[in-house]
């Protein structure tokens, strides 16, 4: 399970029909390259990286999903790429690029600088955030917002790349994993040490690619964007695993920080095994809200009596396990697939009609709702075809998180989640199988820690009581951790800033413009 999926709800949250009319057909102005930087204090052997020029220019050719086309064409937006080197021990050899877009501020005369905007993941492709969000809370009045593609995503290049769409197809429909015999166990780790070789072969740059793919080098990547940009601070924007290179960033060049905004906040100090399981315990919490809500609708899926629902939706799904559903695409809704759909309408109170819908298909043997949630958790569009979303996020997880190749630990960690979340309890014995990153191919560069961020000004930290991806609890230890403001938003979704709710959006907006905290405690709500 990611650890965000910041970008889908962005768009549903923040995508309105109103900016899809503004879309211009109009022939896009030639290129414009400017050269801002360098800015600020330079690393010594990066000088050509933090003065690089940047040529503007139409954001088309960098759409690489259908989702992506039309807010890339949004008026005033134009894209870019930016050089960084592949491994910043050896500066002098090879190179990458990021692909950048930017919607420049509304007001030039008030303009303050960049913010850099990054909807989180990992893996998740920036670029057309800052369509989506600009002309929210008037703060696109003040600074340019600019959304990237971490390195080995989006249309950065190299990109990472595991499985073919036909492999990813095949992966969803077997529920595999769910065999725990010895049997079982060995085909799922022959599976996963294949996908680990088959990411070193299939990305671009290979080995090489995958060791310097973490968070410790976005956050190299980023300051030679701010530099490039004309920045001498940087301001920032995270959401989820944003937040992640955020305070990675702060640690790493704490005296180039102006401000930042961390909502939806992942602990940097918990390991991969307690993440998930806090993260287990954020869905059971928002699949109770979600049965609250449902079992006063007459139509509800899982009954009138909330005490029963758990043990209704395990009627429903838990069969699939054996018997799954033909979608009539060739495709079947299989256990996985079912629950993956479930998960991706935890996030957003407003897909829980969605859910009950495709909760009450499957009564009818049908599987339209859920298999389309499932597709948008994992970025398959209509043609079968996806994004290389879930590569990058297995890529960054390997090298940013300590491994876990100890049986026992395993056998613990899985029995630890079902019970954190018993709503995703398969009913199976746990699993002893090892997952990709016990055989990947590079060592982690990165450990989970507390950050020392001495000279760090103030931060922002938003978390949300009824987050299901990043719990709230996170959220208060990241604030502490940085020594930041913590504003608290009472609600059941994935992050909230920019996203309509004005008590977030006007304390958020005014940190932003005028560097000015809200109030010690705070709490928001819709």
């Amino acid at each position: 399970m990611r650890r965000s999926v910041a970008r889908a709800l962005v768009a549903a949250l923040a995508l309105t029909a109103s900016a899809l009319a503004a879309c211009s057909s109009d022939e896009p102005p030639a290129p414009v390259t400017e050269q801002r930087g360098p800015r600020g204090a330079v690393p010594a052997g990066l000088e050509r990286y933090y003065g690089q020029a940047l040529t503007w220019e139409d954001c088309a050719p960098y759409a690489r999903t259908d989702g992506d086309r039309q807010p890339l064409r949004a008026p005033g937006l134009r894209c870019a790429r930016l050089t960084v080197p592949l491994d910043y021990t050896a500066p002098g050899g090879d190179t990458i690029t990021l692909a950048l877009s930017r919607k420049p501020a509304t007001d030039d005369g008030a303009r303050i600088g960049s913010l850099i905007i990054n909807p989180g993941g990992p893996g998740v492709s920036g670029l057309s955030t800052a369509a989506r969000l600009s002309g929210v809370a008037g703060v696109n009045q003040r600074f340019d917002f600019v959304g990237f593609d971490p390195r080995g995503t989006g249309a950065s290049e190299p990109v990472v790349r595991c499985l073919t769409d036909a492999e990813r197809d095949v992966e969803r429909a077997e529920d595999d994993e769910l065999d725990t015999s010895p049997q079982g166990v060995a085909k799922v780790e022959a599976d996963q040490r294949a996908y680990a070789t088959k990411c070193a072969e299939r990305t671009g740059k290979g080995a090489a690619m995958l060791a310097n793919i973490g968070t410790r080098d976005v956050a190299r990547d980023l300051d030679v964007l701010r530099s490039a940009l004309g920045d001498e601070k940087l301001t920032y924007l995270g959401y989820s695993y944003g937040t992640r290179i955020g305070s990675t960033y702060a640690e790493a060049f704490p005296g180039n920080v102006r401000a930042m905004v961390l909502d939806g906040a992942v602990d940097p100090t918990q390991d991969a095994v307690a993440e998930l399981v806090a993260q287990a315990t954020g869905f059971q919490s928002a699949f109770t809200d979600f049965v609250a809500w449902c079992v006063q609708r007459q139509d509800c899926a899982l009954g009138r009596d909330a005490t029963r629902a758990l043990r209704a939706f395990h009627a429903l799904v838990r069969p699939l396990a054996e018997r799954p559903i033909e979608t009539g695409d060739g495709r079947r809704l299989s256990y996985s697939d079912a629950t993956t759909g479930v998960t991706q309408a935890l996030y957003s109170e407003q897909l829980w009609e969605l859910l009950n819908t495709g909760l009450n298909e499957l009564k009818q043997n049908r599987s339209h709702t859920l298999m389309a949630l499932a597709d948008a958790y994992l970025e398959r569009d209509k043609s079968g075809r996806y994004t290389t979303t879930q590569d990058a996020f297995v890529a960054v997880r390997c090298v940013d998180d300590t491994r876990v190749t100890n049986r026992a630990a395993v056998l613990e960690a899985q029995r630890r989640y079902k019970q954190a979340a018993p709503f995703l309890d398969d009913g199976k014995p746990a699993s002893e199988a090892l997952d990709a990153c016990a055989f990947w191919p590079v060592p982690p560069t990165s450990t989970p820690h507390l950050p020392s961020v001495e000279g760090l000004p103030p931060v922002l930290v938003i978390s949300t009581t009824g987050d299901p991806a990043t719990p709230y609890e996170a959220g208060v230890a990241l604030a502490d951790a940085l020594g930041g403001r913590l504003l608290t938003y009472e609600a059941t979704q994935h992050t909230a800033f920019l996203q309509g709710v004005r008590c977030v959006d006007d304390a958020g907006a005014a940190y932003l413009t005028e560097l000015r905290l809200p109030q010690e405690g705070i709490r928001c709500s819709a």
